[in-house]
């Protein structure tokens, strides 16, 4: 199992509003493909707080409706496990934040990911390059 990062939803969902270089072009591909497989059933978990995140980026750029129903899908997806972190463990990510120099969400990823023995992540995010025990998968 991987965990999922919420770069991954959002590029895969959010429709460009302009013509996308190369790169990004590669990145939305690579996103699509990781949602393809987790759809199709393959094992993976994130959080109630990534999926606020994707919540938050979608509703902003796209209609209501039509974000409400990309984030109800995610709550259907039975092998998707959407772990609902404690306050203490959200505390714990802020102090391992400051220490490692990273978003406390992203903080938050790596315990959770500790937590479950998970060693790869699905991310656009290249912070997570830099934390030892942890790959990141780009497609």
């Amino acid at each position: 199992m991987r965990f999922v990062d919420s770069s991954v939803f959002i590029y895969a969902y959010l429709r460009p509003l302009k013509k996308l270089s190369p790169d990004l072009v590669n990145v939305k591909h690579g996103a699509r493909k990781i949602v393809e497989r987790i759809v199709a059933g393959e094992e993976a978990a994130t959080s109630i707080v990534h999926i606020s995140e994707i919540a938050n980026i979608l509703e902003a750029r796209m209609p209501i409706q039509e974000s409400l129903d990309l984030l109800s899908g995610l709550f259907c997806l039975v092998n998707l496990h959407i772990l609902d972190p404690s306050r203490t463990l959200y505390e714990t990510a802020i102090q391992q934040a400051r220490s490692s120099n990273i978003g406390a969400n992203d903080a938050l990823a790596i315990l959770l990911m500790n937590q479950l023995k998970i060693k790869e992540i699905y991310s656009f995010n290249t912070d997570f390059d830099e934390i030892e025990g942890v790959k990141r998968i780009i497609e």
